[in-house]
């Protein structure tokens, strides 16, 4: 399996819409076990997602999905930056 964490701050007062945004397009990604947008609690702007993909290759093609282009090309203008990321080796979970 292959996970990735990343910490993605929206523009000021962006987090919500952004949030939108990122839910929209994760409906039929090919290999994705898991996809969670979650709300900093302590960074108003702050949003972090964590990924479970059945292969690191299943994500890269994820990518050029339509719907993922889509929703890359409607967040950029209220993506303020990105954090931090790690890649991880899930193990086990539900």
């Amino acid at each position: 399996m292959f996970g990735l964490i990343g910490k993605m701050r929206a523009a000021p007062g962006k987090r919500s819409d952004l949030i939108a945004i990122l839910g929209e397009s994760t409906e039929a990604m090919p290999g994705c076990l898991s996809y969670i947008v979650a709300e900093d609690a302590s960074d108003p702007d702050g949003i972090w997602i964590t990924e479970v993909w059945d292969t690191e290759a299943s994500h890269k093609a994820s990518l050029q999905l339509p719907s993922v282009q889509s929703a890359i090309t409607k967040a950029r203008p209220i993506i303020a930056g990105f954090d931090m990321s790690v890649k991880t080796t899930p193990i086990t979970g539900v």
